[in-house]
């Protein structure tokens, strides 16, 4: 079974590669996509350090001056494919961003210094030979200066998110109340491309369309510099703050290898861990968004809130534990992680970001448990990450319950992190 996984798996990422890098999906995400390309370069590793490194090298030509990795790297050749478009971001009339592609303003999850030193783990030797440690360091403590910096608008020493596009959860129940106040009044005529990929039941409504797009027009309006005063969308969000946090914790690792003094990454990534306390909602056994526009915790139990598991010293890995497997989770019949609480009346196990289990989510959950050494728990979720990725034409994401299929198919950090885990060696 795990042959027949490994090059099912192999056969979606060569059919999406795109000479130096991999698009998520074929027709639904023609471009390439930033935390997208760390899953899928972690898969990669496993066969092929060398383009794992090539997807993160391409990920790295669009990094802006301030230090910006953004969401999306335009494919000039695809942008009626996908809105919004580099024609809708115009990033090359903004200081500071690359000139020799187009990007998106926006950004996503943090997890790439993690995804660098997985593919230094793969390949030492290959890594060393090709400098690949040297070549990113660099670049990956600039990105997370940035966070750190620019992104810090609570003051709380956590990074905001300014759209839920940068939490890579689009639509949780997470941002519903903020996305109350915001106006659907886009300027931008909502063409929707990706309803001919996808079941329009299990996508974004057309309002909640209006609404993302009337926030990217403010920021790109103001030139993407995060200095907007009166932006309403400042989330605290506990999943983007982990990733910041475990990728600290690389950027050590990756210093030591290279005999640098990496003691402030460390030292970070427990401030950020200590911060990230007032996320935490005793009564849900897990972590939360907070409003930094009115300091308002959102009293909602999503997969976001529960992947501070993989934080070291995590001080309520038994709550976190018990809530996962509660029935707000997967109350002993899950085959993956719900993405949001089962037990809300507004669960929709088809609907995106509120209920399915999405095959990233369920893979960090694992990562965790092996560190905390529930080891059986952990092979049950990577068994079936691979099983239901090739049953099922590698979906963008599943069911919970009963395993079927949702969203596009031969998504590529299925097929990644499906070939990850049939490669699966614990890791400290």
């Amino acid at each position: 079974m795990a042959e027949l996984i490994a090059a099912r798996s192999t056969a979606v990422l060569e059919a999406n590669w795109r000479t130096t890098h991999t698009v998520p999906a074929a027709g639904l995400y023609p471009h390439q996509w930033s935390w997208d390309s760390s899953f899928i370069a972690v898969g990669l590793s496993r066969i092929s350090p060398r383009r794992a490194g090539q997807e993160m090298d391409a990920l790295f030509a669009g990094q802006w001056d301030d230090g910006r990795l953004p969401q999306i790297i335009f494919d000039p050749h695809r942008d009626e494919d996908y809105a919004p478009g580099a024609s809708f971001w115009q990033s090359r009339l903004i200081p500071g961003s690359p000139k020799q592609v187009e990007t998106a303003g926006l950004v996503q999850p943090p997890n790439h210094a993690w995804a660098v030193w997985k593919i230094h783990q793969a390949d030492p030797a290959e890594s060393r030979r090709r400098s690949f440690l040297e070549r990113n360091y660099s670049k990956l403590v600039r990105w997370h200066e940035y966070l750190s910096g620019r992104r810090d608008r609570g003051g709380s020493g956590l990074a905001c998110i300014v759209h839920p596009w940068e939490s890579g959860t689009d639509n949780s129940p997470l941002w519903d109340t903020v996305m109350k106040r915001i106006p659907a009044d886009s300027k931008t005529e909502l063409n929707r491309p990706d309803l001919q990929h996808a079941d329009a039941g299990e996508r974004p409504s057309q309002k909640e369309y209006g609404k993302y797009f009337w926030m990217a027009e403010r920021y790109r309006d103001h030139g993407c510099d995060d200095a907007d005063a009166d932006y309403p969308f400042l989330m605290e969000d506990p999943l983007f703050n982990t990733l910041l946090a475990v990728s600290e914790l690389a950027l050590a690792d990756i210093a030591a290898e290279l005999g640098l003094p990496g003691e402030a990454h460390g030292d970070r990534a427990q401030q950020i861990t200590e911060a990230l306390e007032a996320l935490y909602v005793p009564e849900l056994g897990c972590y939360s968004a907070r409003d930094v526009t009115d300091g308002t915790v959102v009293k909602k139990a999503t997969i976001n809130g529960l992947i501070p598991l993989l934080l070291p010293g995590q001080v309520h890995t038994d709550a976190l534990l018990e809530t996962l497997n509660g029935p707000r989770f997967m109350d002993g019949r899950a085959l993956l992680v719900p993405s949001y609480d089962a037990t809300a009346v507004d669960h929709n196990p088809a609907l995106y970001w509120r209920g399915p289990a999405w095959f990233n989510m369920s893979w960090m959950v694992a990562e965790a448990l092996d560190r905390l050494g529930h080891t059986d728990q952990a092979a049950f979720l990577r068994g079936n990450i691979g099983r239901l990725a090739a049953e099922h034409n590698f979906p963008e994401y599943v069911d919970p319950w009963t395993g079927a299929a949702h969203g596009t198919r031969r998504f590529s950090w299925t097929a990644a992190l499906a070939l990850e885990t049939t490669y699966h060696r614990s890791t400290p």
